[in-house]
């Protein structure tokens, strides 16, 4: 049987390549990737901590985090989608100038 602290291990390593990930890229759909990923290696936590204490709770509140997860992806990817078409881009960083237009 695989010891908890192996899955810890590698929840803790795919969070952090997702977090990583987010710090480092610009490109608006590699960052919605990059916090499934993160939300991933939390849901590995979870399962791992319920599967080892017993308890199927952790189970049930993964399980949700997947479903809220779905929903929020959808409508974060219908808007990125509405402003492809207005810029013909996807790079945060005309997200950000045009929030110092509306600030300014």
């Amino acid at each position: 049987m695989i010891p908890l602290e192996a899955y810890l291990v590698l929840a803790g390593l795919i969070f952090s390549i997702g977090l990583i990930n987010l710090l480092i890229s610009r490109n608006m759909i590699i960052l919605f990737i990059s916090v499934e990923v993160m939300l991933a290696g939390v849901n590995l936590m979870l399962v791992a901590m319920a599967h080892y204490m017993n308890d199927i709770r952790g189970h049930v509140l993964a399980l949700f985090s997947i479903a809220v997860t779905a929903g929020s992806v959808a409508v974060g990817l219908s808007l990125l989608v509405a402003y492809f078409n207005l810029k013909k881009s996807i790079d945060s960083e005309e997200l950000r100038e045009l929030r110092e237009r509306l600030d300014g």
